[in-house]
This record gives structure tokens, C-alpha cells and sequence, in this order.
């Protein structure tokens, strides 16, 4: 009788990656599919989880039948749409000839999961979107932000694209100072540069508002890579937004109690965060300094929700050295 193996699943917003594992933590195989976030993905999530579910058994030549138990992490999978989730997860198992249980969660959860073994700490996160999170005996108990691009999400890359086009508007109308941003964006928007500061504004004007919000957020990496060049303006908007971002944090550390305590776990997830640059450089500075340690990384949701399940099925005894080994296999 083989051990029984468990599946993680991150489902994002653009791609949906699964791992089957076993108990100690090997990778036995790998799957991918489309986005199937609930809330931003533009089509049913089932089919694409299905997908990335087949795909993954295949790869580990696994028997269905061995899998004791899969976690599935989404984005939308908090109490409004936890049902939902649930049901898309249920059918995708299903689908896929899958036996044992599943089990849908957000991915704040798969993503401190990811970072550490540990059960109790803080999560910040900064990708298209920025929240933070605490989280005691596994279970998330506070959360700070998360509110979108209109109400919130500070520090976040949409923030960041956002507060980018503001500083180019401010540049070309004389109420702000030159800056390089206003070549580098009108490029990206795929404008060409006119002489008359007032033709320009109204081009970036109109441009600005025919993207998508979550679309602002490809701009973030121009504000990175000119605040490192030494754009004054550009820096300025990365220590604004590691502000934000460390406020937030500490906010939800107050709020779970925590404080300064030092040696808290700290786990940062995101692209914001986890890309080189000057933004994610002064979070791990401000970590270190308020608690007293290193921030761990989430690099790998799939294998945080492998991670989370193996705990389950365990109860809550698994060996650390499994993390270790999920995460040291883990893809970006």
C-alpha cells in the first residue's frame, strides 16, 4: 500500500500552477494551465484548475486514487466567495478523476504557507494588488488593505503605475519636476513624443484611461528601474510606496498583537516585492529593523498549498524538512 500524496494548487489571476507531492515533500510532478481566479480572470475557473490538475497527474504518472487530499488557493476565496470557490474546486476534482478531499482557501493563506513551516506570523503582500495579513496556529486572524486599486492596494504595482502617470501629468503641466518618467511611460503607451508639453499631457490622459486597472501595474517596473538610475522623482514614488507597504504591515502586527516582537516570522510575497528593486530593498530593510530578522520569501504558492495540505493530513506534525524541500523545488 503506497502512501497517500497530496496536490497544491495556486490559482492566479493569469496562470494556475499545481504540484502533487508526496508526504515528505518531493515533487513528483507539475502542471500549469490559464488563469482561474474567480474575480479577474474572465472565464470560468474550473476548466483551467481541471487542466492544470490533469496535467500535474500525468507528470508524476500518479494513480488518482493515491491522492489523499488537495488545497486549492485563489485569490476571491475569502467569505464572500468562499462558496464558489469551493464549488469550482469541487468540480475540477471531480473532473480531473480525482478521489480524497479538497479543500479551497485564499492565497494570502497558500502564500505565508509558502514562505514558512511556521503556524503563526505576518504576510505582506505586494504584486498586482498589496496586502497585509497575520496569521496564528495556521489560521489567518487580521488583514490590512486588500481594498483595490480605487480604494486601496497601497504600495502596490498598480499604485505605483498609477502614481507614475500622475507625477508625468504633474511634469508636463509645470506643477511638478521634470522627470524621466515622461519619456519612459509615453513610450510604454506606445506614444510618440510631441514638442508641446499640453499635447503630450492629453495624449498620456487618454491612454492612462483606456487601460484596465490591474493594466496600470505593468508601468510599476519603469518606476523601479529609474529610481535605481537616480531619478529623483522615481525614487521618490519606490520610498513612498515601501512606506506604505511597512506601514500596512506594521498595522496588522499591531492588530494581531504582535508589535515588535522580534523574531516574528515574516513572509513577503509578490512581484513588488520579490523583483530586484529599490521598493522591495527598503521593505526587508524596514522587517529587519522593527523585528529583528530576515523576511522569508513566497515563491511558490503551489507548493505552500501542498505544504498546507500535508499538514492536514499529518495532523499538523509534518517534518519542516518537507517545507524545505517543496519550496527548495519551487518555480517563480
Amino acid at each position: 500500500m503506497h502512501d497517500p500524496l497530496v496536490i497544491g494548487v495556486d490559482a492566479g489571476a493569469t496562470t494556475s500552477r499545481c504540484v502533487i507531492s508526496d508526504l515528505n515533500g518531493n515533487i513528483l510532478g507539475r502542471g500549469a494551465a490559464g488563469g482561474a481566479n474567480q474575480n479577474s480572470s474572465g472565464a470560468p475557473p474550473g476548466e483551467a484548475l481541471r487542466r492544470a490538475l490533469s496535467e500535474a497527474l500525468a507528470d508524476a504518472r500518479a494513480d488518482p486514487a493515491r491522492v489523499g487530499l488537495g488545497v486549492i488557493g485563489a485569490a476571491g476565496a475569502g467569505a464572500a466567495g468562499r462558496e464558489a470557490a469551493g464549488a469550482a474546486a469541487r468540480d475540477a476534482w471531480a473532473g480531473a478523476g480525482l478521489g480524497g478531499r479538497v479543500a479551497a482557501v485564499t492565497d494570502l493563506e497558500v502564500g505565508f504557507a509558502a514562505g514558512t513551516p511556521a503556524p503563526d506570523g505576518l504576510l505582506l503582500l505586494a504584486g498586482t494588488g498589496a496586502v497585509g495579513a497575520a496569521f496564528a496556529g495556521g489560521a489567518l486572524t487580521h488583514r490590512c488593505d486588500g481594498y483595490g486599486w480605487l480604494l486601496g492596494d497601497e504600495g502596490s504595482a498598480v499604485w505605483l503605475g498609477r502614481e507614475a502617470l500622475r507625477a508625468v501629468l504633474r511634469a508636463l503641466d509645470g506643477r511638478g519636476p521634470a522627470t524621466a518618467l515622461t519619456d519612459a511611460a509615453t513610450q510604454a503607451l506606445g506614444l510618440t513624443a510631441g514638442e508641446d508639453p499640453e499635447a503630450r499631457a492629453q495624449a498620456v490622459l487618454r491612454a492612462g484611461f483606456r487601460l484596465r486597472p490591474a493594466e496600470l501595474g505593468t508601468l510599476a517596473p519603469l518606476v523601479s528601474d529609474l529610481a535605481t538610475g537616480g531619478d529623483p522623482v522615481a525614487l521618490g514614488l519606490a520610498e513612498e510606496a515601501a512606506r506604505l507597504l511597512l506601514h500596512t504591515l506594521a498595522t496588522v502586527a499591531a492588530r494581531a498583537g504582535r508589535g515588535d516582537a522580534p523574531g516574528t516570522s515574516v513572509v513577503l510575497a509578490g512581484s513588488v516585492l520579490l523583483s530586484p528593486g529599490p521598493v522591495g530593498d527598503l521593505v526587508r530593510a524596514g522587517v529587519r529593523q522593527r523585528f529583528g530578522t530576515n523576511p522569508a520569501e513566497a515563491r511558490d504558492g503551489a507548493a505552500g498549498a501542498a505544504w498546507m495540505a500535508i499538514l492536514q493530513l499529518s495532523g499538523g506534525f509534518a517534518d519542516p524538512a518537507a517545507h524545505a524541500r517543496l519550496t527548495a523545488a519551487s518555480v517563480g
